[in-house]
């Protein structure tokens, strides 16, 4: 076990000036992703961070589609482990589907596609059958079983034509060739239909799978950005928080390739990542920091796509530079 280090605490707002290495939620409550190990989690959330080398290399493939280069040795270095275990991490996000890997040759590293890690919700638990109602007294379902019985007699005796046990076993012959047997399923019974398909399993109009998408990256969103905390601390700023929920909602699910932002064409993928690393404090740094502006912003849809996006590299500058003024203030006495 290591010795203590004796490590110190964190002050104010110290704890705002590092940049982490995040693990997406999903990977460790949405029960598909249970048979993942937590160690192939961590190396899928090194993978993410590394996107962001790829957006300043330009490293995508002609369907614009951004990949990274991790060697088995950047493996080893940061997750402390053996040749034979960074493979096995490697084998099983590739067998999972999180990752793809192009090999391009000999000499040449290996191209990892980091795929994205949301999947289609559940389908709804089917079902179940209804238990048959019981027949009532002289009476049976439309499944064959006997009616009440009612007497037939015969034309010319008089007599019943049934026999006098009153079975209705008539040995086959002395049946009516022409007169269906009631054992029949009848196609036009409704309790016999074969039941109506659950609305999961039905094909969904591509509005509707549309609006289930959206639906998915909102209720991830907020999770990340702990929603409900921030409305908390900013009970003020409902409408403006919605706002940026469904502003980056809109990004997530949009078609296009690239999206504008502060002037410049991004690669949709790119600032969807970007997006969905967004977590409470990166929310709450973009609230104050729009509203200490007083210039007038023309196209503040623009704006705020900026200040999200640029909100994880500019948190730490933004709050070390408070710190400091805040410093000088109480060195001169004011």
């Amino acid at each position: 076990m290591p010795s203590n280090l004796n490590l110190d605490y964190y002050y104010g707002n110290e704890a705002d000036q590092y940049s982490f290495y995040r693990i997406p939620k999903t990977l460790l409550t949405d029960p598909r992703y249970k048979s993942v190990s937590i160690e192939a989690k961590v190396l899928y959330g090194l993978l993410l961070d590394r996107m962001s080398l790829s957006v300043k290399n330009n490293w995508m493939d002609i369907e614009k589609r951004i990949y990274i280069y991790f060697t088995l040795e950047n493996v080893m270095c940061m997750m402390d482990c053996g040749h034979n275990k960074a493979v096995r991490l490697f084998a099983e996000l590739d067998g999972t589907g999180l990752i793809e890997r192009v090999k391009q040759g000999q000499g040449r590293p290996t191209r990892i596609y980091v795929k994205n890690f949301i999947l289609p919700p559940l389908p709804d638990p089917a079902p179940e059958p209804e238990k048959p109602q019981p027949p009532e007294d002289g009476q049976t379902s439309s499944f064959g079983k006997s009616a009440p019985t009612q007497e037939v007699l015969d034309s010319q005796t008089g007599k019943s034509a049934f026999p006098e046990t009153g079975s209705l076993d008539f040995p086959k012959g002395a049946t009516n060739k022409t007169e269906k047997n009631k054992t029949e399923l009848n196609d036009t019974d409704l309790s016999i239909l074969p039941p109506t398909p659950a609305p999961s399993a039905r094909a969904r109009p591509k509005g509707r799978m549309r609006m289930d998408e959206m639906d998915r990256y909102r209720e991830l969103i907020q999770e990340n950005i702990d929603y409900d905390l921030l409305l908390t601390e900013h009970p003020y700023d409902e409408e403006t928080l919605e706002g940026y929920v469904e502003l980056m909602v809109e990004v997530c699910c949009s078609r296009r390739d690239f999206i504008r932002i502060a002037g410049e064409e991004m690669p949709t993928g790119v600032v969807k990542s970007r997006f969905l690393k967004l977590n409470h404090e990166h929310i709450a740094y973009v609230l104050d920091s729009l509203s200490q502006n007083t210039t007038l912003v023309k196209n503040i849809k623009a704006y705020t796509l900026a200040a999200l996006y640029n909100a994880p590299t500019t948190i730490s500058q933004y709050y070390a530079s408070l710190v400091s003024h805040d410093l000088a203030q109480d060195a001169a006495g004011i």
